[in-house]
């Protein structure tokens, strides 16, 4: 980070308001007739506050008051701030996927900062796919930046029973179909079960990303576990605002923050949550956009190491209200020691080691202790085999410990309406030994690489009392989801991947220890099947979608478009990120 302060002429926004020209003229006329006096915004930090509020977004429903609040901190410390209202990715309402959006969301908000006259950036996010569809567009576009957390929301309740958003829906829907549970108690589990502002309260995707950007230095220390519903969590929004005037000042960008060494902060502190496996996905795009190559072996050998700590569901027993009770995130990171790298800088200008320094356990049975963990490793693990060369996942931490070594013949769904259509019928050849196998829900081919990879176990069997078995596809599963589920296949079946192959009856076998996947059927075998196959129609024939499924990436390099990948090199003389002003 550089030492020396800009000065007032250095800052972005005075090509547009500080020049004596035609344009600039008409810059700052414009800015008057909304009301500002030139004494408002000349010479200071103007701060774009992006903000993915909206009324079908129930993660966020709070950001109306809270960015009132960051703007308060942005002018108490003498900058200016603009609100920015971008796309929405709001998981329980957004078809096909939310994930079909993420990248959307990641070009509109690199357009945004690089087409307005901004000098940084607040980034207001919290649902699912809107952590990373954020955090790339600034990375891409380097200008100083913070990430506001929407925070979790309060601990569901239903007849004296704490519920988890997305857990226990899951849960309660296997023992509705099982005949377990009344229509009745089904509707009183929906009412209680989101009882506040704020994203899942499980160690979901959401719970996961805002912990792991915690964790990568770019959200002020201790803000990521505050539920939504707590008012420090508007104290920290405007702490927020305030902060961000002075990164502008000291030119303290994300390229000044993230390393390699702070994205395995990131991962270590996902994979000591047992967090959801989105986050492999999510943080390999925001890697790659950062210019660091983080693969999913890295993920592999930290999952080695990392004992999990955080007692949260799904994994575990407690929610984040507690979580944030028990001493958060902070605490969490000053327990893992040594795994973590405590000389990354982060958005307050001093080190992660420095921000953790001091925090206790204050519950010690919500975040564990070194000497106790709630598992000595493996919180996720990632899987190779001739069904998935370029690699798989699975969360061993989250499913029935006598699936980790399985060996079972296949049930293949060609795609989700397929399984939709037989997966409850009575003449279904399966036992409980079974692998159910899902084709064409990948990337591409879903489209979108849905959360449809906790795939519902046949209702004959869960009237057997079978709660989980194994289930393969190339799709994704929600953070909150739980089971023996292989996720992220890849290269994915829609593409000709080996998944596309799989034939019923084929033996299939899962070793997560030799972190193996493999079907029984010979090379030979494998060969003749994929000259045989014929690639299926494509989704889309107009608009985003043709672009998604022609530049999107496979899950294992983070499902990005290849043409973002990574920033371009700006050469000397000219920055080519920046717009002319014409």
């Amino acid at each position: 980070m550089p030492a020396n302060r800009k000065k007032p002429e250095e800052l972005r926004s005075y090509r547009w308001y500080g020049v004596n020209d035609l344009r600039s003229f008409g810059h700052r006329s414009r800015t008057a007739q909304m009301g500002y006096h030139s004494s408002d915004y000349m010479g200071k930090p103007v701060i774009a506050v992006v903000n993915t509020w909206s009324e079908i977004n129930s993660c966020h429903t709070h950001f109306k008051q809270r960015v009132e609040e960051v703007k308060r901190g942005i002018w108490q410390a003498g900058g200016f701030p603009v609100e920015m209202p971008v796309m929405t990715l709001a998981e329980p309402f957004q078809k096909p996927t939310t994930m079909l959006y993420r990248n959307f969301l990641a070009m509109e908000t690199e357009e945004l900062l690089k087409s307005y006259p901004f000098d940084g950036c607040v980034l207001m996010g919290g649902c699912d796919k809107t952590t990373p569809g954020l955090l790339m567009g600034a990375i891409s576009m380097d200008l100083p930046a913070i990430y506001l957390p929407a925070g979790p929301m309060l601990r569901g309740n239903w007849n004296g029973r704490t519920l988890g958003s997305g857990s226990d829906t899951w849960k309660y829907w296997a023992e509705l179909r099982a005949g377990k549970i009344t229509e009745d108690e089904w509707k009183g589990i929906e009412s209680g079960i989101a009882r506040s502002p704020g994203h899942c309260m499980t160690m979901g995707t959401a719970s996961t990303m805002t912990s792991a950007t915690e964790a990568l230095g770019l959200t002020l220390p201790g803000f990521s576990s505050i539920p939504a519903a707590d008012s420090r969590h508007a104290q920290y929004a405007s702490l927020t605002g305030q902060r961000i005037v002075e990164m502008v000042w000291t030119d303290q960008k994300p390229s000044d923050i993230l390393t390699a060494k702070s994205f395995d902060n990131a991962v270590t502190t996902v994979l000591a949550m047992s967090g959801s496996t989105n986050a492999i996905v999510h943080l390999v795009a925001v890697a790659r956009r950062a210019g660091i190559d983080l693969t999913t072996a890295r993920f592999d050998e930290l999952a080695r190491v990392t004992p999990v700590l955080g007692n949260i569901r799904p994994a575990g027993q407690y929610l984040m209200e507690d979580f944030y009770y028990a001493g958060g995130l902070r605490a969490l990171l000053a327990e893992l020691g040594e795994l973590i790298d405590g000389t990354q800088m982060t958005v307050n200008g001093q080190t992660l080691g420095e921000n953790i320094a001091g925090a206790e356990i204050f519950n010690d049975d919500v975040i564990r202790k070194r000497g106790n963990p709630l598992v000595e490793r493996d919180g996720l693990a990632v899987l190779t085999g001739n069904l998935a060369p370029d690699g798989a996942v699975i969360k061993p931490a989250a499913m029935e410990a006598h699936l980790l070594k399985h060996r079972g013949p296949a049930v293949v769904f060609r795609d989700y309406n397929d399984m939709a259509a037989r997966i409850d019928s009575e003449d279904l050849d399966v036992t409980a030994d079974s692998v159910i196998v899902l084709q064409h829900a990948g990337p591409v081919g879903a489209p979108g690489m849905p959360e449809w990879g906790q795939l519902p176990i046949p209702q004959k069997l869960l009237r057997q009392g079978v709660r989980d078995m194994l289930r393969i596809s190339d799709a994704r599963m929600s953070g909150t989801s739980y089971g023996a589920c292989v996720l992220h296949v890849a290269p994915e079946s829609f593409v000709g991947g080996p998944l596309a192959l799989v034939k019923d009856g084929d033996i299939i076998e899962l070793d997560v220890a030799a972190r193996r996947l493999h079907v029984d059927v010979d090379d030979e075998e494998l060969a003749a099947r994929k000259q045989a196959w014929q690639p299926p129609k494509r989704p889309f024939e107009r608009g985003f979608g043709v672009m998604h499924q022609l530049h999107v990436t496979q899950a294992n390099k983070g499902c990005d478009f290849d043409f973002l990948e990574e920033k371009l090199t700006v050469s000397s003389d000219t920055n080519r990120d920046e717009p002319e002003i014409h």
